[in-house]
């Protein structure tokens, strides 16, 4: 379960001529961090006996205790799920935000247990796959691929197929505000095969990665600091939202791609990839709210069919918009 300590660190924005290694100051290691550290680790040791279902069982008990009676952020995950579907009627909008906190807990316990997965494991986790041929072209094409998606189904087991079926994939991430936690899940992500690129040293290391012909997977539902994100809608409302893909698809010519990976009544997945159109107007800032606009529009989409398997606990519009874009659309 994602709760206080386990947010993303705050990072201080890139000044003009500093060194990108250096702008993440480290955090003192407390207690508290090697509490949660023992019980994390504690988890996945138990867990591994269990296998995923089992696992995922355990985590889905664990969630429903964030939902009732831990409470963990729940005022905020009823009030973005009946914003954003404001049909439901409030019994609809607790179901889906009860079976959200399941599915979160489903999520950590089988993120939990990558490390000992075999690639052959991982794959078999996957009962459908659809649209690979659209990376297999792309990647063709020499330049990369800009791989995007959100906190919807397991995300890090999307990342971990990638690397299972032999794509050199690298993932932008942030830093957890626990450095013993962010530091297992850095050694989990790079031991399934991926290269983990921490957000402060992406201006630097994203353009090296699809030069190099990798996939570079970002999350993209989660605000960035200052100009690195922009304004476009999300369920009907103004949200702050990552440019850093759009930017670097234009400057590269790097195609990009949006992953969904959702969890089917089996409890295996299905991972399923779209195109996204990249625009070349010339005038950057409206191409790039257009890329931003579009793959917005698509993780909506996939959010439509399963909220129950979004992370409705995130603040998603916990910053206000500007005046002149607080009413303001761009077309997808």
């Amino acid at each position: 379960m994602t709760s206080g300590s386990l947010r993303p660190a705050p990072t201080r924005p890139v000044a003009h001529g500093s060194a990108p290694d250096r702008l993440h100051r480290p955090i003192p290691i407390t207690v508290a961090h090697w509490a949660e550290y023992a019980a994390l680790r504690g988890m996945a040791g138990a867990l591994r006996g269990l296998g995923v279902p089992g696992a995922g069982a355990v985590g889905a008990h664990i969630g429903r205790l964030g939902f009732s009676p831990m409470r963990i952020r729940r005022d905020v995950a009823v009030d973005q799920i009946a914003r954003a579907f404001p049909e439901h009627a409030p019994d609809v909008v607790d179901d889906i935000a009860r079976r959200s906190y399941e599915h979160l807990g489903r999520t950590a316990m089988e993120t939990a247990l990558l490390p000992s997965l075999s690639r052959a494991e991982i794959e078999a986790l996957f009962a459908e796959v659809v649209g690979w041929d659209i990376v297999e072209e792309r990647l063709a094409r020499g330049n990369g691929l800009m791989l995007v998606s959100g906190h919807i189904g397991n995300w890090e087991l999307g990342g971990a197929y990638l690397a299972a079926r032999g794509l050199p994939a690298s993932v932008v991430a942030r830093h957890m505000a626990n450095p013993l936690v962010d530091r297992y899940l850095t050694r989990t992500r790079e031991r399934v095969g991926l290269e983990v690129i921490h957000d402060e040293v992406a201006v630097r290391r994203v353009p090296r990665a699809i030069r190099s012909g990798r996939v570079v997977g970002f999350l993209v539902d989660q605000a960035a600091i200052g100009l690195a994100s922009t304004w476009v809608p999300f369920f009907g409302r103004m949200a702050k939202t990552p440019r850093g893909p759009a930017v670097f698809a234009l400057r590269l010519d790097a195609p990009v791609v949006f992953a969904g990976v959702a969890r089917l009544p089996s409890g295996r997945f299905r991972f399923s990839f779209e195109a996204v159109d990249v625009p070349r107007t010339g005038v950057l800032d409206d191409d790039v709210d257009a890329i931003v606009a579009a793959y917005t529009n698509v993780l909506e989409t996939h959010v439509r069919k399963a909220p129950e398997q979004y992370l409705w606990q995130h603040r998603r519009w916990k910053h206000l918009p500007p005046p002149d874009r607080a009413r303001g659309s761009v077309s997808p």
